[in-house]
């Protein structure tokens, strides 16, 4: 699709306050870091994790500042946009350690800033700003609305909700969508009948049973304060890709309030936060795909697909600062890993590196780095040997959340259970065959792990000595590494 006159100003703008940004960076070194991941990867854990690790001090002997001693203190200075709410880093830090709970879930965006005084090597005292800014995956797919027409994005969701496991769940939306005349004249009750009975599918498809990734528009799910606008009240209808609506009908107001919706949702947020990220990293809850079974694995990867395209990488080059603003390191991070004994984390990283294979090669040819890491930036569990017959298998330990259920018993939410995880597939390319995938996800891999249970548990947050009177250290697993990726470079 050719540019038009208001993508033309859109790039103005951005080249514009990259030209500021700039500016400031020559007084005060900044690192404007995106914390993103679709629902319940863990965003606001791992960002909590992240602070409080620099502010109280945590085990990073990954991360290399720190590790050395030269990091001489990290504290919080006042928020930097005062439109942007302020990540609530306290409230979070009690929940994880007092209550042991984990926080809400990402539902807007959030900003906090990080000021860390470091030395370089050379002995030289220094300043890094750190702006961490929060924001819901379910935003990041939207972006490619932008390049689509209301005809193709309507064709392309139709299509997709007669795939599969989303079919049922599109059942009612399909009926209504079957009375619907988009030629005839626009009705406002059927236009409110459609956005509520599809906004009920895209609810549907992302419960955890299904766990379904694929599902813009983002606002629908999470809409806030445009709750009830026309911006957010539309829906697909059966009309072809390349046709052309007539006036007064109930196809142009649809077309026209999905319009409205990239003008007042998609384009201001990718012109106000997303386009000005320095580096990024993508919080991936693989384990949750692997509990719904090969669809959801499937339906994460199209998801992750639709996300890499969102992004502008390449070398952060002189030019490229003053004129259009890149990421220039993307960090893909499959989390919970704790859920797994240590055995199968090298199996989960490569299983996130085989579904985002494709921003790797664009990373290679703009010279932007990407990798991909298992992590757990709050370890919940601790990992034991359990004996089962003749056999010692490698079990981890947790207590899980009130409700869980595993093998018919149900967890009370305060004791503690050992759980032998099973093995993930050795060979990542089963995943993305279904015959393997439908395997895999049953447990009929080698060894003992034919008896394993492949539903992840969810467990609370640990118990952790704080008797001393300070927030005590938070447990985890590879968050020095994803710091050392993130944020190493320009602590040197």
């Amino acid at each position: 699709m050719a540019p038009n006159f208001s993508d033309l100003v859109e790039e103005a703008r951005l080249s514009l306050q990259a030209l500021v940004d700039y500016g400031d960076q020559l007084f005060n070194p900044t690192v404007r870091l995106g914390v993103t991941g679709l629902s319940r990867a863990g965003k606001t854990v791992f960002i909590t994790a992240l602070i409080h690790g620099l502010l109280r001090g945590g085990r990073f002997p990954v991360f290399d500042a720190y590790a050395t001693g030269r990091i001489a203190r990290a504290r919080l200075a006042p928020q930097p946009d005062d439109a942007v709410p302020r990540f609530a880093y306290e409230n979070h830090v009690r929940t994880l350690v007092e209550a042991r709970q984990w926080p809400h879930s990402t539902t807007d965006i959030s900003e906090l800033r990080l000021v860390i005084d470091y030395q370089r090597p050379n002995g030289a005292d220094r300043t890094l700003t750190l702006d961490i800014v929060d924001y819901p995956g379910e935003w990041l797919l939207d972006l490619p609305l932008l390049a689509k027409s209301y005809q193709e994005w309507s064709a392309e969701s139709i299509a997709l909700s007669r795939q599969g496991p989303r079919a049922p769940l599109a059942a009612a939306w399909h009926g209504h969508l079957a009375t619907l005349d988009p030629r005839g004249p626009a009705d406002e009750q059927a236009t409110l009948t459609a956005a509520q009975l599809f906004t009920d599918y895209l609810r549907a498809c992302r419960d955890e049973r299904f766990a379904m990734s694929l599902l813009p528009p983002g606002r629908f799910l999470m809409p806030g304060g445009l709750a009830g606008s026309p911006a957010l009240t539309f829906a697909p209808l059966d009309v072809p890709a390349d046709g052309t609506a007539p006036d007064g009908s109930l196809w142009a107001m649809m077309a026209r309030r999905y319009e409205a919706y990239k003008d007042v949702v998609v384009r201001p947020f990718f012109r106000d936060h997303f386009a000005r990220l320095d580096r990024q990293i993508v919080l991936v809850d693989a384990l949750a795909a692997f509990n719904a079974g090969p669809a959801a694995l499937s339906d994460l990867q199209a998801a992750l697909a639709g996300i890499l395209d969102c992004f502008r990488v390449g070398r952060r080059t002189f030019f490229a600062s003053l004129l259009r603003p890149r990421i220039d390191r993307i960090l893909f991070a499959a989390t919970k890993a704790d859920h797994l004994h240590h055995a199968s984390h090298d199996r989960l990283e490569a299983i996130l590196k085989r579904m985002v294979e494709r921003a790797v090669a664009k990373a290679e040819f703009t010279g932007a780095d990407v990798d991909v890491v298992a992590l757990a930036a709050v370890r919940a569990t601790r990992e034991v040997r359990v004996r089962r017959g003749h056999e010692q298998l490698p079990s981890i330990v947790g207590t899980p959340l009130a409700g869980e259920s595993a093998n018919g018993e149900q967890f009370d939410g305060e004791t503690e259970v050992a759980t032998f995880p099973g093995d993930l597939p050795a060979i990542p390319e089963a995943l993305f065959a279904a015959d393997a995938a439908e395997n895999a996800f049953k447990g009929l891999s080698h060894g003992a792990a034919e008896q394993a249970d492949y539903r992840f548990l969810r467990f609370r947050p640990p118990r952790l000595d704080n008797t001393g009177g300070d927030t005590p250290y938070l447990p985890h697993i590879r968050l020095d590494r994803a710091l050392q990726f993130l944020i190493g470079d320009r602590l040197t």
